[in-house]
């Protein structure tokens, strides 16, 4: 298990148990408790390691995460976020259908496709984490109208159809899988369920296609995403 990934579990089992002791307890099976007789035992044997049904986590480590997103959720309360769409005067559908997305996306939730032609009169194409971008970038530029939104070779996936360049890029979000025999794939890190942005399946649980009719792109598609998880 990778870096990434050991921390993606980790935060999965603090946000699923309110205490170390619980997270102990869940692994500990009927036939730990038949054989060993004693609670205390069986949790000491799972915190070793000796015992248990899935990851072993350290309570310092257990501990240290919750109380570090138990800090940053009480920062995201008491910090009032203003919406750069707020008060912008949208025209065209896809920026309202931004600025209806913007707040869910500040926790990352959506996906969006967009195809066009460059400042060079290229045509290019590619995914977009929507929250990455907002928190990476100032979207007043593209809620003012003074720039487009267009993929970049540093998002989830980018295309130049001339110069035939390709590139796809993991994100705090979702995890790229390019090497799918039937298309480009995303999986939400949070949930670890697969977005399929091909138009003619179903693009998969907890999941929603929207296509938006625009004045500004040749075509502009948004997935959205719910995930399951509690946060």
């Amino acid at each position: 298990m990778d870096q990434e990934e050991g921390s993606t579990t980790l935060d999965n089992i603090v946000t699923q148990f309110s205490t170390y002791e619980d997270f102990l307890d869940s692994q500990i099976t009927t036939v730990d408790l038949y054989y060993l007789e004693d609670e205390g035992l069986a949790r000491q044997l799972v915190e070793l390691g000796y015992r248990g049904t899935g990851e072993v986590v350290k309570r310092e480590d257990f501990e240290a995460r919750k109380a570090a997103i138990e800090i940053a959720r009480l920062a995201e309360r008491t910090q009032k976020t203003t919406l750069t769409s707020a008060g912008k005067d949208l025209q065209d559908n896809f920026l309202k259908a931004l600025a209806v997305r913007e707040e869910d996306n500040r926790s990352g939730k959506s996906v969006i496709f967009i195809r066009d032609r460059n400042s060079h009169g290229q045509e290019v194409s590619g995914y977009i984490d929507y929250a990455h971008r907002l928190k990476t970038e100032d979207f007043e530029v593209y809620f003012s109208g003074k720039k487009r939104l267009l993929p970049r070779p540093t998002d989830m996936s980018f295309y130049n159809w001339d110069s035939h360049i390709a590139v796809c890029n993991s994100t705090p979000n979702y995890q790229v899988i390019a090497d799918n025999p039937e298309g480009l794939l995303f999986k939400y890190k949070k949930d670890r369920k697969i977005l399929n942005v091909d138009p003619k399946a179903q693009p998969g649980d907890n999941s929603t296609r929207t296509p938006i009719q625009t004045e500004l792109y040749i075509q502009a598609v948004i997935f959205d995403h719910v995930s399951r998880r509690k946060t």
